[in-house]
């Protein structure tokens, strides 16, 4: 059986931990191996970012479109507030990159909007009014009074 990375990639993750496991180091492809680990830790990044996007896109609607709220609305933005603290509790080392990954996240956020509304996007402010902390809190509703 071909166990090459280009060939059969199940194969090739199933072989390498195996002789990770067995501590025979030098016989790992440590180069695509070395591709995989950093690819997957971007991976993880981009998600987190792109539930931010999300979670903001719908805090700013939510804000924006007071007429519109309902509790299907309110559901969306709790699950998405979910998905981001399981993504933070599987990596807590992306919340020393918060500030520069809100910023992305935002200009998502606002790409989204601004589709799904059909308002401009310099419509909307230039940095994200919300700070990390009221975006998880489960009780912050951006317009509404608590």
């Amino acid at each position: 059986m071909d166990t090459s990375y280009d060939k059969d990639f199940y194969e090739w993750t199933r072989k390498n931990a195996q002789l990770l496991r067995e501590g025979r180091l030098s016989e790992i492809d440590a180069d695509n191996l070395i591709e995989e680990l950093e690819a997957m830790g971007r991976s993880e990044k981009r998600a987190f970012v792109n539930h931010l996007a999300v979670l903001i896109a719908h805090l700013l609607k939510w804000e924006r479109q007071p007429g519109l709220r309902s509790k299907s609305w309110r559901y969306t933005i709790r699950e998405q507030r979910s998905q981001v603290t399981d993504i933070l509790e599987d990596n807590p080392s992306l919340k020393h990159s918060m500030g520069d990954l809100l910023s992305k996240a935002f200009g998502k956020a606002i790409l989204r909007v601004a589709k799904e509304t059909g308002q401009d996007e310099d419509a909307f402010p230039a940095a994200c009014p919300y700070s990390a902390g009221e975006i998880m809190d489960a009780a912050f509703y951006p317009g509404e009074q608590t």
